[in-house]
């Protein structure tokens, strides 16, 4: 998890380092409702390379927002979750939404 120290003094470009890439808001997205398996979430986000979901859930992991949790099965079985400062991310996403359909409904 980063430390005070490593962030910018601006907490908009903190929280937009944190989630301003798409794949991670859509993450958040898919996340939101509960826990989901990596081939889920591959799914449910659609065009993303396996490497790059990958990546960006190890990145998010290390942030803090999302859990992962390996089950010693064969094949092995790995869920992710959000944290509860994840969850926290809630009020964002759901102005996202509003904003988006908003706007949507101004171009008709």
């Amino acid at each position: 998890m980063p430390n005070e120290k490593n962030l910018p003094a601006c907490p908009v470009e903190t929280t937009l380092m944190l989630i301003g890439d798409k794949w991670k808001v859509l993450i958040l997205r898919d996340l939101m409702p509960g826990t989901k398996r990596f081939s889920e979430l591959k799914k449910s986000i659609g065009n993303v390379s396996q490497k790059v979901l990958t990546s960006q859930l190890r990145d998010m992991e290390k942030s803090g927002l999302v859990s992962r949790k390996v089950y010693a099965e064969v094949p092995p079985r790995v869920e992710y979750s959000l944290t509860e400062l994840g969850k926290s991310l809630k009020p964002i996403l759901d102005s996202m939404r509003n904003w988006g359909d908003s706007y949507k409904a101004s171009l008709n």
